[in-house]
């Protein structure tokens, strides 16, 4: 089964996560924030997918979600963002920076369970894709709005 890696400097959100995703037979591994997670990364097995939360201390889930796609080892990897910045303009910026789904805080653990098993059962040409589109889209509503946003 996929080993899912959750990021959230919250112990209640890591928690109901780990025994959402463990009960369906998935591996997870927990960090508190941002730094964590690119420890947890850097190991020898990596997940199949992160789901990532946004604010954080230290590290924020923007920078990190910067250096998933910057780095070769990690670029490919599946992000889902998680957040209480559940604005249209957080959606967007979660969008430039690459990310697979967005889902805002509260949330309903049936539907995040849902919509990490649709990344995962993307092919990485799939994500891949919708990425792109992802991104086009971002960016062509944020160009129109005559202003832009650093991503």
């Amino acid at each position: 089964m996929s080993t899912i890696l959750v990021v959230d400097d919250q112990p209640m959100v890591r928690r109901l996560l780990a025994h959402l995703f463990s009960a369906e037979g998935y591996e997870v591994v927990e960090a508190e924030d941002g730094r964590w997670a690119l420890e947890a990364l850097g190991g020898t097995t990596p997940p199949d997918v992160c789901i990532l939360d946004v604010m954080m201390p230290a590290l924020d889930g923007w920078e990190v979600l910067r250096r998933i796609r910057s780095d070769p080892e990690t670029q490919d990897l599946p992000v889902v963002m998680l957040t209480a910045r559940g604005q249209a303009q957080d959606r967007l910026r979660a969008w430039r920076l690459g990310c697979d789904a967005f889902i805002p805080k509260p949330f309903d653990p049936p539907d995040c369970l849902e919509e990490v098993r649709a990344v995962l059962a993307r092919s990485p040409e799939e994500r891949l894709g919708l990425r792109e589109r992802q991104r086009a889209v971002a960016e062509g509503l944020t160009s129109r709005s005559g202003r832009r946003r650093a991503g």
